[in-house]
């Protein structure tokens, strides 16, 4: 956990000089109106993700003490993906716009809601929209469990070195434990004495998982509980790392002082997937990777539009602009898993 003091997800990115690349598209964008807010959508969105969630907690208490509550548990685990989802656009202000606003109803759905650490993912989100996979400044790409770069599998030492050989079969596995990494890491970060709102934040995400879990063992046998939370948790650790893995796995990595300008250095280490309306509502409009993070604070449906302008604006440019379908974007990021472990693959030189 960093102790610098969070910064707001969507001014966590340099300020591009007048008249550069990015300026100029810039105004074509705010000119088209793409960056106004969209109340009647995020109002209609968030009373739909509210009833899904309110008719998966009705349904557990109708099937009651059941094997049949893993069903709900599977359903509750897309849920817990759109809320993320949600406080993933409330983070960005891209719903309010204050500041504190964005911050209040940030912590009642992320911490509350899903037991996820608003100030650690805000902080964490910030930082990697500034420096995308920059090995020593993105966060996501900082080598952990998994090497990102062939520089950090000769490095890796410990469990990332005897994991590292077959990560790139291991990588959807993996990812079904970031529900239970999502909820450790926001729970550690109220030791940073730097995290705002400190005292609030714990409240709420002790008040989520007494209810969670007082809820579950109140309703279901201990084995049934216990199962249902490894399915629920799983399935939204594995629902959320499908949404963000096609965004910048894969994609060219910086190193050092190699920072390209905003406009270049946010389009060539993002990916958009290509779909429609379903991929949309699926991916939270992430899939407009590129377009959100060129302009962060742009509501999500306004992406489909602003994608056009972009791809155009970058063609224009000789700025490379990738797009992909989703399966071949998953198919990227594993072979890239693959090429980076390759020195772990290798015997050691005596």
């Amino acid at each position: 956990m960093s102790t610098q003091a969070p910064q707001r997800a969507d001014t966590a990115v340099d300020t591009p000089a007048r008249g550069s690349d990015f300026a100029r598209l810039a105004k074509e964008i705010k000119d088209s109106g793409l960056m106004r807010r969209r109340p009647l959508y995020y109002g209609a969105r968030m009373a739909l993700v509210a009833a899904a969630f309110a008719g998966g907690c009705l349904a557990l208490v109708s099937v009651g003490d059941s094997w049949w509550t893993l069903v709900v548990a599977a359903f509750l685990a897309l849920v817990f993906g759109q809320i993320a989802l949600v406080t993933h656009d409330v983070g960005h202000r891209q719903v309010f716009r204050r500041t504190r606003s964005s911050a209040l109803i940030g912590r009642l759905v992320g911490n509350l809601g899903i037991g996820m650490g608003y100030g650690w993912w805000q902080d964490k989100h910030s930082r990697h929209h500034a420096n995308p996979n920059h090995e020593e400044l993105d966060p996501d790409v900082a080598p952990d469990i998994l090497v990102w770069t062939q520089a950090q599998a000769q490095a890796a030492r410990g469990l990332p070195r005897r994991i590292g050989k077959a990560q790139a079969y291991l990588f959807f596995p993996l990812l079904s434990l970031e529900g239970f990494n999502l909820h450790f890491a926001g729970i550690r970060a109220l030791a940073d004495r730097s995290l705002k709102q400190r005292k609030l934040e714990g409240t709420l995400l002790a008040a989520h998982f007494l209810l969670y879990f007082g809820a579950l063992f109140l309703l279901l046998s201990p084995g049934k509980a216990v199962v249902f939370v490894v399915v629920h948790q799983c399935l939204f650790g594995l629902y959320l790392g499908a949404i963000f893995a096609p965004n910048h796995k894969g994609m060219p990595t910086l190193t050092g002082g190699d920072r390209p300008d905003f406009l270049r250095r946010q389009v060539l280490t993002s990916r958009n997937v290509r779909g429609g309306w379903f991929t949309d509502v699926v991916l939270g409009g992430l899939n407009y990777q590129i377009e959100h993070h060129l302009f962060p604070s742009m509501p999500s449906p306004n992406l489909r539009k602003a994608q056009l302008l972009v791809h155009r604006y970058c063609d224009d440019l000789g700025v490379d602009y990738l797009q992909t379908s989703l399966i071949a974007s998953y198919r990227q990021a594993i072979q890239s898993l693959h090429q980076a472990s390759r020195p772990l693959r290798q015997p050691r030189s005596v």
